[in-house]
């Protein structure tokens, strides 16, 4: 494989591995904590599971990273957003629909929403309008999207890299504020600080484009190498110890992708679990604790359960990723070649771009 494509596939298999932890955290240690398995977990298992749970961090990284080359090969805010919602949304109906059955029929019964959540939820506004989750996992997509929302407003209005980087400043500046005066935070600017400006994620996201800035452009400004050096240290505040070292070992990880130190793992079992990370974040979490649940009902081994609930989350994954998401962006390409103007430069697609 190309250097290149094999730092970018890399780049995937990353985030194959870390859906496959957050899977194995929801399944393990904490549905055992939410309804308790009939097995025990050995505790040094549990123990390493507990950091799946952190996968989305690497997730958020990455969509930094993706997101800003996305922006500079975008001609408009109007484009970036189509294509933003056509890789984001036909999956997501997609998830929500056999989540929302599937939850009905197998439970838990303690997840069930209803019927207008559930389609509050499909536009990714329904936390803002105070809607539960159709499915727990889904907290990390509205915050996706208000990313994407701040970073079109930001990119296509500052068109500047140095009046941009300026902005940066300021939010990893209000992201330390934030966390260390979490508590102190006064009612009327709760809202923005913690919803809007997600003070507790959002260097994830900066930390990622400046890695891009990196790659993209090579040695760095003494002005991005302290803005990066700020937003990865972020964690050491935002989260307790052990967690806040593994979030930053999810940065040094990311780097040496980027540097093309772990290309190794551009094979293909690990590409094809990268393209159907997205997918699998969709449909894991309360379809699988539906299944593991069955299981019980039927009288089934702990362990067969979740093996039920692994496989089911990998083939409902498969079917959305090959029948619904490839379709609707190669669609979606294909209609955007035939109507973008001549002058503008297409988005050259690749592995990554589907993050």
């Amino acid at each position: 494989m190309n250097p290149s494509l094999a730092r970018l596939g890399s780049l995937d298999a990353l985030r194959g591995l870390a859906a496959l932890g957050v899977v194995l955290f929801h399944y393990l240690p904490y549905y055992d904590k939410l309804f308790g398995h009939s097995f025990e977990i050995p505790q040094l298992l549990t123990d390493t599971l507990l950091f799946g749970r952190y996968g989305v961090h690497l997730f958020f990284i990455l969509s930094g990273f993706v997101i800003f080359m996305t922006l500079e090969r975008t001609r408009n805010a109007a484009w970036f957003g189509l294509a933003r919602g056509v890789r984001l949304l036909p999956a997501l109906w997609a998830g929500i629909i056999l989540t929302f059955i599937s939850v009905h029929l197998l439970g838990p019964e303690s997840r069930a929403v209803s019927l207008e959540t559930a389609l509050l939820n499909a536009t990714l506004l329904h936390e803002y309008l105070g809607a539960e989750h159709v499915d727990g996992a889904y907290w990390s997509l509205v915050i996706e999207v208000t990313f994407y929302s701040w970073m079109a407003l930001l990119f296509y209005s500052l068109r500047d890299w140095s009046r941009l980087r300026i902005a940066l400043w300021a939010w990893v500046l209000m992201s330390y504020a934030g966390v260390i005066w979490w508590q102190q935070i006064p009612d009327g600017l709760e809202f923005l600080v913690k919803d809007l400006m997600f003070v507790k994620y959002a260097p994830l996201f900066i930390g990622g484009m400046l890695i891009f800035r990196i790659y993209r452009y090579g040695r760095p400004s003494v002005g991005d190498a302290v803005l990066l050096t700020l937003a990865v240290c972020h964690g050491l505040f935002a989260y307790k110890l052990p967690y806040s070292l593994f979030v930053l070992g999810c940065f040094t990880v990311f780097s040496l992708a980027v540097a093309g130190q772990l290309n190794w793992l551009a094979n293909r079992p690990m590409l094809w679990l990268g393209s159907l990370s997205y997918s699998l974040y969709l449909v894991h979490q309360n379809i699988g604790y539906g299944v593991i649940t069955w299981s019980y009902n039927a009288g089934l081994p702990g362990w067969l359960g979740v093996s039920f609930a692994v496989g089911t989350a990998f083939v409902l994954s498969s079917l959305i990723h090959y029948s619904i998401e490839k379709p609707a962006l190669r669609g979606f390409r294909s209609w955007r070649s035939r109507t973008e103007t001549a002058q503008a430069p297409l988005a050259t697609t690749k592995s990554i771009d589907q993050a």
